[in-house]
């Protein structure tokens, strides 16, 4: 198999999906010429100024033309440079892109993809460094996917760019330069992958916590504590099948994400567990996530602020008692 950025495979199947259908284009703050993570790099080139448009800065006018030339036909995808910022775009994804199917009674179809990254660990500060995916997660009609690896990001985009309504792809900054072997392969939204297999405790982790999960499950082997890591990739329609499928294999449960804990999209997964899976569980479920404050810009602060492989691992060791 070929070997690829996450960054790298995001670019490829915008590309794909561009030659595939004179419908689909790209418009965003600086796209043209790169994008902020060059994501969009080499586009304006093949494609022209006609499909990949370069935008003012403002988040709100940006959704709103691509709410106006969905619902047109067209197939946009949008990149917002940080998920703080989609804030600004609230009223037109959340009234507009996400209400317009419901509200035409089926005539509309909105098929928006909106891309934008999360995450801290980079020293952006508080306005720059949030993840805010649970805000999005409340929203019906929006599907929310949140991939991990470079192949997920592919593949998932593939499915995205294809789907008849809006979906929010919510990438995060550091895993943009991971290498890795990609199999080149759509990935269904909806679907939840087991990373790896375990038989003592579930840990279900979010975008980059999925690999600080698996680097637990390595070092408690060792201990003989088997943890079985499970990605859901996709949070709206999560996949609560194969959430629950593990859980009563392994009769716990911890969820992790990188997101402020209070009102994460975690307590949602756990509430969803006890009520679908409450007898195949023999301790409480645990949470981890980053504590009720803001970003510090400060980098001892933040190392400290971030959630990671220790509070994954002392998770892991109070729900086996």
């Amino acid at each position: 198999m070929p070997e690829t950025t996450y960054l790298g495979a995001i670019t490829e199947r915008l590309a794909e999906a561009m030659r595939a259908d004179d419908r689909v284009f790209v418009l965003g703050e600086d796209v043209a010429e790169g994008g902020p993570w060059g994501a969009t790099k080499g586009l304006a080139e093949e494609f022209g100024a006609e499909r990949v448009r370069n935008t003012p800065i403002s988040e709100a006018a940006i959704c709103g033309i691509a709410v106006g030339a969905a619902q047109s036909g067209l197939r946009p995808v949008v990149e917002i440079m940080f998920v703080d910022f989609v804030t600004l775009a609230l009223d037109q994804l959340v009234n507009q892109a996400a209400k317009a199917h419901f509200m035409s009674g089926g005539q509309l179809t909105v098929p928006l993809v909106l891309r934008t990254q999360g995450g801290a660990g980079q020293r952006g500060g508080a306005q720059h460094s949030q993840s805010l995916e649970a805000w999005l997660t409340h929203v019906p009609g929006l599907k929310v996917v949140m991939p991990s690896t470079a192949a997920d990001a592919g593949g998932l985009l593939a499915s995205a760019i294809a789907d008849p309504n809006p979906v929010v792809f919510v990438e995060n900054k550091t895993l943009y330069f991971r290498r890795e072997q990609v199999a080149h392969e759509e990935v269904p939204i909806g679907s939840a992958r087991v990373v790896r297999p375990g038989r003592d405790v579930t840990v279900v982790a979010l975008s980059r916590l999925v690999h600080e999960a698996l680097a637990v499950a390595d070092e408690l082997a060792a201990e003989g504590i088997d943890v079985e890591v499970v990605d859901p990739r996709t949070l709206v329609p999560l996949d609560l099948e194969t959430i629950a499928g593990s859980v009563a294999r392994t009769h716990r449960l911890v969820v992790a994400h990188e997101a402020v804990e209070h009102g994460g999209f975690g307590a949602e997964i756990a509430a969803q567990v006890q009520a679908a899976a409450f007898d195949e569980l023999d301790a409480p479920i645990e949470r981890v996530g980053a504590p009720f404050a803001p970003v510090p810009f400060s980098p001892p602060l933040e190392d400290a602020y971030l959630p990671g492989s220790a509070e994954i691992a002392a998770a892991v060791r109070k729900a086996l008692g």
